[in-house]
């Protein structure tokens, strides 16, 4: 239990340095494995082709808040413009964009470039599509877009960045510039469009009355060619140009109706998107008799100022600034009516909704005041068309040429002036999108960024390192340090020292350390094991007889026996070594001798005593062979004979050492063990398996309670804790000092 709380002890106080001695037991494997990762990751950095990139940004404006949104609708704005913002995003990052993109790319390049400035939409050599240094095609080109660009918004703000990335700094740039351009030019041509369809049909319409001023003014011509007529009296004269005039009044109304209601249609179509209700909702509002009745006040009362504007005397002039004070009044009452009602319709919806239905509201209600002009111009023209027939029937003929090329030229006058007013509209129409900055040709590649590469590669080395150490750790079940003995509640008496060498056929003479190197830190670790041998038992019942065994073979009993018994010997007492390996014998190998007559020839009654017993080169140390081998050696260990053989022994000799055969492997070593004073058990240090090391120590101790510890065969001081050097005394007398340096050249393992 005291070895237990010991081992716990360690356990808990020292959690670091068992790490630490992980990694000095394993470091050339960890450095492989870190040298191996940071080579890769070096290689890695250095082949992967290096990229650029470039970034071109632009400002987005959100949607213009309406005149009449107010606080209600604030805590909403941020949402919309998120939304807003996102959406053009999707639009930026669309099939159709790219593809424009992509055409305006083969469009810029299509004169010749430098195929050298490109690498993602040029056809290289390795290509297996075409030859080098051609174009790829435009859906080819969308495609490869798709992949190297990137649209992000910044955090917070309303500016959108395209980053393009490729392996030519000048391709980035000029994809990232191409793909701005594109959406702005996009976006531009959205903003124009209802400007623009109002535009081309005004063009088109001017180029008609166009053409039918030139026939008129040819009819003209030839009718008075042919009839000699030259002029008309001055009353039909003024009778045709006012019919004329309001003739072309007419007609332009008939146009701006016309543009109004394509543009109406279209905002229909666009709201009918969002909220298909609210189209119908809006056309039955503007349709109300309370704003027809005041647009009608208003048109009539334009066309009583028009009348009075035709008398060119100035006598009207009083009477048509009253005409226009009251046309004023009519419309600022008909405008505080419609701002009442719009308030009203757009005071719970988005700010998307409320500006398409305020331009809705007020296309509608311009519809209604068009048609109503409309109405009364077809009137007056009527009144006016009467008169016109009551001319003298020899003047009409002309009259109508006259009045035809007169309404058309006013007209088409009109339609031009509409037509560069709606020219000058669609130009001065901004879009949403303000270039910030052009992308740039990058000087430095963006990715990859190699030192991070090497250092990751280095990190992931490491960890793969240590985790190749912990896992192997986890699954290696060998004792490593004497702690790991003593967690078992196994005593420990000693641990050797690792002697690299004495395994080798040609070092065998140093397997006898003690004898060859009495003074250095291996012998001292036996001279400390006899120590502890000795003080285990003192007095009369001090230990004499001792079983040396193993859990398995290969794991140092003999050379663990034979040094024990040198350092005995060397202290004076009159020591024994006998080899009871019956199996695998070898002490008489070590000796250079035969190996009978041995124990088994004197239990056989071949040989007495005083023959199998040999003297050795050491004074006080002598060793029995285990003689020639026998059919059964469990039952000649288990005899009788070989009881009184060991009392004999006993009493002839101060310590009596047994080498004895695994104790795992047969039952020699058991049956020993309850003959003998003490048993020894020696574990091999990253060899023997802790399960196998306990079953080894319940075997020794079912049998008999001779057990008195474990000794640490090669055990690294490198794989335990430093302090442990101090439990080894050697010299340290300059003349030692020199010994130690020598022995550095038979020892792999530096002497501490």
């Amino acid at each position: 239990m005291e070895n237990m709380n010991k081992s716990i002890r360690y356990t808990e106080s020292r959690p670091f340095k068992d790490y630490i001695i992980l990694f000095r037991t394993n470091f050339l494997s960890v450095i492989l494995i870190i040298i191996l990762c940071t080579g890769i990751s070096v290689y890695y950095a250095v082949s992967k082709l290096s990229i650029y990139e470039s970034t071109a940004s632009f400002k987005i404006s959100k949607p213009q808040n309406n005149i009449l949104s107010g606080s209600a609708t604030s805590d909403f704005q941020s949402f919309v413009d998120d939304r807003f913002i996102s959406t053009e995003i999707e639009i930026i990052k669309s099939r159709s964009i790219r593809n424009l993109v992509a055409e305006a790319i083969v469009d810029s390049l299509k004169y010749g470039f430098n195929p050298s400035d490109f690498y993602l939409i040029v056809r290289h050599k390795n290509a297996k599509d075409g030859m080098p240094g051609n174009l790829y095609s435009t859906k080819q080109i969308s495609n490869i877009i798709g992949s190297v660009v990137t649209i992000v918004q910044r955090r917070g703000i309303d500016i959108v960045d395209i980053k393009v990335e490729s392996p030519s700094a000048n391709e980035a740039a000029f994809i990232a510039n191409c793909y701005a351009n594109e959406y702005a030019n996009f976006n531009l041509d959205v903003n124009r469009k209802i400007l623009t369809d109002v535009k081309d049909f005004l063009f088109t319409e001017a180029r008609e009355k166009q053409n039918e001023l030139t026939q008129s003014e040819d009819s003209l011509s030839r009718f008075q060619a042919q009839k000699g007529v030259i002029s008309l009296d001055a009353q039909s004269s003024n009778l045709i140009t006012q019919l004329s005039t309001f003739e072309a009044q007419r007609d332009n109304v008939k146009i701006d109706l016309l543009t109004t209601t394509r543009s109406l249609n279209q905002l229909k179509e666009e709201i009918k998107k969002q909220d298909p209700k609210i189209a119908q909702y809006l056309e039955s509002l503007a349709t109300q008799d309370y704003y027809q009745e005041l647009q009608n006040g208003i048109a009539k009362m334009e066309v009583t100022r028009d009348l009075a504007q035709m008398d060119k005397s100035g006598a009207n002039n009083s009477l048509i600034s009253e005409y226009n004070k009251k046309i004023n009044s009519l419309k600022e009452n008909l405008n505080s009516k419609l701002d009442l009602v719009k308030s009203g319709i757009y005071a719970n919806n988005p700010e998307q909704i409320k500006d398409l239905s305020s331009k809705i509201f007020d296309t509608e209600i311009k519809i209604q005041s068009l048609t109503i002009q409309l109405s009364e111009l077809n009137n007056l023209v009527d009144k006016y068309e009467s008169q016109f027939n009551k001319m003298p029937k020899t003047s009409i003929e002309y009259a109508q040429l006259e009045r035809k090329r007169e309404s058309d030229e006013k007209l088409y006058s009109l339609l031009e002036d509409k037509y560069q007013e709606a020219k000058i509209n669609e130009l001065s129409q901004p879009g949403n999108v303000i270039m910030i900055d052009q992308g740039v040709i990058p000087t430095m590649p963006s990715k990859p960024n190699r030192p991070l590469i090497v250092l990751i590669g280095f990190l992931i080395g490491t960890g793969l390192a240590f985790s190749f150490v912990y896992i192997k750790n986890s699954f290696d079940n060998t004792i490593k340090t004497p702690e790991d003995i003593e967690k078992r509640n196994l005593n420990v008496l000693a641990w050797i020292p690792k002697i690299e060498g004495i395994t080798s056929r040609e070092s065998k003479e140093f397997e006898f350390i003690i004898a060859k190197k009495p003074d250095i830190i291996p012998s001292e670790a036996f001279k400390a094991l006899r120590t502890r041998i000795q003080y285990s038992k003192i007095g009369q019942d001090a230990l004499k007889t001792i079983l040396i065994t193993s859990a398995a073979p290969g794991e140092g009993k003999t050379f663990v026996t034979l040094n024990l018994a040198g350092s005995f010997a060397l202290l004076g007492k009159k020591t024994l070594l006998v080899d009871v390996d019956l199996r695998k014998p070898r002490i008489h190998t070590v000796f250079k001798s035969n190996k009978h007559p041995g124990v088994i020839d004197y239990l056989f009654n071949q040989a007495p005593i005083d023959e199998v017993i040999r003297p050795t080169e050491i004074d006080n140390l002598y060793y029995i062979a285990s003689g020639t081998i026998p059919p059964n050696p469990s039952e000649m260990l288990a005899s009788k004979d070989m009881q009184d053989f060991i009392k004999e022994l006993r009493n002839r000799f101060d310590i009596v050492l047994f080498d004895s055969p695994p104790v795992v492997a047969v039952t020699d070593s058991e049956i020993l063990s309850s003959l003998v004073d003490a048993t020894i058990l020696v574990v091999s240090s990253e060899s023997t398996n802790s399960d196998l090391m306990e079953k080894a120590a319940d075997l020794i101790k079912t049998g008999s309670n001779t057990f008195i510890g474990a000794v640490l065969n090669n055990f690294t001081f490198k794989n335990g804790y430093g302090s442990y050097y101090k439990y080894y005394y050697y010299y340290s007398s300059p003349e030692n000092g020199r010994k130690e340096k020598e022995l550095k050249g038979q020892f792999k393992r530096p002497l501490a």
